[in-house]
């Protein structure tokens, strides 16, 4: 059998080189291509897909454990026996993801033409998508945690830039801000996680871990999976650092969509998945995977239920979403090629009703309040029926694709067996009745009842170039779950990746059983929304409502706790720390200085700068030493 490494391309490189040298043109051509910057960052980023279909088509065409190809752009780091090459890795499980990145990537980019189009930066905006793209692609190509790194570090400016564009507005430049500093401190996680891996392995490749992992100390593979996941939780949006997202929505909604939606915060899950080799000899990692996974899926949800806003609506609901996916990444072999799966449907659903939400506020002046929607569906019936196609798919109703994705999830979740079973599926049902319940009420309250918006509002379908990408969304909303799931297809292609030897389990509940209860918890939710819902919506929000709705109208209380536990305790260490520099070592330094001067000041008395005062000090010497010699030989 042919090693799924010794096959080499040249073409590799251009997925990245192409989009990171039309954001290059653009930033430094500024104003003077404003007229034609949108059309060139939109025509590389179709091509990068062309390139990825081209790739595709070629490793269909080789045997399964030899599809994977590899290329080596230049040497790195060479000293001594570390050697790091600056390489790129296209397998069966980064050529998911770089279809999804420039695929879906490409209709962002054709709906933010028309959707930035008065904008006056739009040149620059483009530049910061195919910079983000570039930097994404980097990361699910590089061919070791180093080079997954850079791209890493590249998708955290990119994103700060895109969330903070409009930062003419303080609170969107410290939502920006906000992003920056959560997603830095998973980023410490993954740095650490390097580290350790060089420091036991010798080496930072896939390849060369995989090789010694199973030799390796629990310790060790334990202490790399942790920081891994704290990487995850960061770029993720997942307990405990999942609190930045929802101010997230501050940048334009295209960004929402290719971010938060199908990119950016499905790295996490990448990173978790393509480093199946360290968790799956590490239990308890895992373990704590799939418990952060379950709790950010009931977070995330909880705090949907509670948002006026549509976008941040949404975001909750794909923090909720990603805790699915981290959740199955966490079950190991029975659960990463469902984690991709619901990833990649995600991808299509979530991207395509962030759209829909952009084209709303599109028609409504900018209007984000749901409580001032209400009966777009005659207005706006082409957003409305792709959105709709998205939430039937996220809420799971057959045949969309968040039934085959999501439902294979709570199987999955089941089939631990055992208490931790019963505990983790129960807990994927009650994230799908809260879904359901969520989505029907942004449903509802968008384009159905009566109209609630003011005089001034003229809601009106958008343009052509901001409804064709929402349905071809909405297409891969309905079809994408059905053509992976199919025969199997997509467990059978990531199995080379992801389940090289094979692994079994046994059948918990039955998939009839698991399809059962969760068509059942759709249901449920449903019906809730609709009793709650059916009638008239204020357009102001109750504030008579339960102490776990007013903590959820505040994100659970993110903020509340991360400024008590980590921003005001590490505001009175900085204080202490200053004060010890300040006090302790400027002042042993200024004693020291202090010193120095004084005892300088008191030998300059005796320098007065005349010639006869030196001359009789030598004088006197010579006399002292004759005398010393005289009574000294006597």
């Amino acid at each position: 059998m042919e090693s799924a490494m010794t096959l080499t391309s040249n073409t590799l490189v251009y997925f990245v080189a192409l989009p990171l040298l039309s954001s290059a043109l653009l930033l430094l051509l500024g104003r003077r291509a404003d007229r034609w910057g949108h059309v060139l960052a939109t025509t590389v980023a179709g091509a990068t897909f062309v390139f990825g279909l081209i790739e595709l088509f070629a490793m269909v065409g080789r045997d399964e454990y030899s599809r994977a190809v590899h290329q080596k752009v230049f040497t790195w780091i060479s000293v001594g026996s570390f050697q790091v090459d600056a390489a790129l890795l296209l397998d069966q499980l980064s050529i998911c993801f770089v279809l999804l990145i420039t695929g879906v990537g490409t209709l962002i980019h054709i709906y933010s033409i028309a959707y930035m189009a008065d904008d006056p930066d739009r040149r620059r905006f483009f530049a910061y998508l195919n910079l983000f793209i570039a930097a994404m692609l980097l990361l699910v190509l590089g061919d070791s945690f180093l080079n997954l790194y850079v791209g890493w570090e590249g998708v955290g400016l990119a994103s700060y830039l895109l969330i903070g564009f409009w930062n003419k507005k303080a609170e969107y430049a410290t939502a920006a801000k906000k992003a920056f500093v959560a997603n830095r401190v998973g980023d410490l996680g993954l740095s650490i996680a390097i580290m350790i891996a060089f420091a036991v392995f010798g080496t930072v490749t896939f390849k060369g871990i995989e090789e010694q992992a199973e030799s390796a100390s629990q310790a060790a593979m334990v202490a790399i999976g942790l920081m891994l996941l704290l990487a995850a939780a960061g770029k993720s949006a997942q307990f405990p650092l999942q609190s930045w997202l929802g101010d997230a929505m501050a940048g334009p909604t295209p960004v929402s969509a290719l971010i938060h939606a199908a990119t950016m915060v499905t790295a996490g899950v990448y990173l978790i998945v393509r480093s199946n080799f360290i968790f799956d000899n590490a239990p308890t990692a895992q373990f704590v995977v799939v418990l952060v996974g379950a709790i950010t899926l009931i977070f995330g949800a909880l705090i949907g239920m509670a948002k006026d806003d549509i976008k941040k609506a949404l975001a909750a609901s794909t923090m909720s979403q990603i805790g699915y996916m981290v959740l199955a990444a966490g079950l190991g072999p029975i659960g990463y090629a469902f984690a991709i799966m619901h990833l990649l449907t995600h991808g299509f659903f979530k991207a395509g009703m962030f759209l829909g939400a952009g084209s709303v506020m599109h028609g409504m002046n900018d209007e984000v309040n749901m409580r001032r929607y209400g009966g777009l569906a005659r207005y706006m019936p082409i957003t409305m029926v792709t959105f709709g196609l998205g939430y039937l798919a996220i809420i799971g109703v057959p045949p969309f694709a968040g039934f085959y994705s999501k439902d294979k999830i709570i199987e999955a979740a089941f089939n631990l067996g055992g208490t931790k079973g019963i505990i983790f599926g129960s807990l994927t049902l009650l994230g799908a009745v809260i879904t359901a319940f969520y989505m029907t009420r942004v449903f509802m309250m968008t384009f159905l009842g009566k109209k609630r918006w003011s005089d001034g509002a003229h809601p009106h379908e958008s343009p052509f170039l901001m409804w064709a990408p929402m349905v071809l969304l909405a297409v891969g909303s309905v079809a994408s779950g059905f053509l992976l799931y199919s025969g199997k297809r997509l467990e059978y292609w990531l199995k080379p990746v992801v389940d090289k030897h094979g692994h079994s389990h046994e059948e918990f509940l039955s998939h009839t059983t698991v399809t059962t209860l969760a068509l059942s918890a759709v249901a449920i939710g449903v019906a809730i929304a609709i009793m709650k819902y059916r009638g008239d919506v204020p357009t102001t929000a109750p504030e008579n409502v339960s102490p776990l709705t007013k903590a959820a109208r505040r994100d659970l209380l993110q903020d509340d706790f991360n400024e008590a536990v980590l921003m005001r305790p590490g505001q009175a260490l900085t204080k202490v720390l200053v004060a010890t520099d300040e006090k302790v070592i400027d002042g042993a330094v200024r004693v020291v200085a202090g010193a120095a001067v004084g005892s300088a000041r008191g030998l300059r008395t005796i320098q007065s700068g005349y010639v006869r005062n030196y001359a009789l000090l030598i004088l006197l010497g010579v006399a002292v030493l004759i005398a010393a010699v005289w009574v000294i030989t006597a």
